[in-house]
């Protein structure tokens, strides 16, 4: 697949910090078309790499991102340069992670972003993958052992679908939407 990357590789690398941290992110365009990183969570408008916020990174150019880690929590980032839909189906994409101050128990922890594959171009995804691995966890399920707290930070970028599940067999799990608070929703 053709993939357009953050660091060489689909999904980008995983940046994680605790929340009020200060980041420098150094973008560096190597590519051959504009491009941006944009945040989720909380920052000033000149570090969101929007196009009303920031000029797009041309090729050969860099930006130097830098902002207060703001909230904790499992949180995206992508290149919002236009179109928007071509850069994420191309894999400009990865997870960004806050931990809170105080931490969080330890647990065995899995980064999973669900994303597709058009590959016959017709505006829907033939290959549904996790990490850019097409059905690897219908081949290969991820054992567990009784009462270990496992930890999955799932995002969704699947971006030719509305709705994608992550579901669990024989098991309950507690959700804690963006994790951004310390109440689950039992599902």
């Amino acid at each position: 697949f053709p993939a357009w990357t953050y660091n060489g590789r689909v999904p980008g690398p995983s940046i994680r910090c605790t929340e009020g941290d200060r980041l420098r992110i150094v973008f560096k365009n190597a590519g051959s078309h504009p491009h941006t990183i944009h945040f989720h969570g909380i920052h000033p408008a000149e570090m969101d790499g929007t196009p009303l916020n920031q000029p797009m990174v041309k090729p050969g150019e860099q930006f130097v991102y830098d902002f207060i880690a703001d909230p904790y929590g499992c949180h995206l980032y992508h290149c919002h340069a236009a179109p928007l839909k071509r850069h994420l189906h191309k894999g400009m994409y990865g997870a960004f992670i806050i931990d809170p101050k105080g931490g969080r128990p330890p647990a065995r922890e899995f980064m999973m972003i669900m994303n597709g594959f058009d590959t016959n171009f017709d505006g829907g995804n033939e290959v549904y993958a996790v990490n850019t691995v097409g059905f690897e966890f219908a081949n290969r399920p991820i054992p567990i052992m009784l009462g270990e707290l496992v930890r999955i930070y799932l995002i969704n970028v699947l971006e030719f679908d509305l709705i994608n599940s992550f579901h669990l067999h024989a098991n309950m799990f507690n959700y804690y939407d963006h994790g951004t608070n310390l109440t689950p929703n039992l599902i």
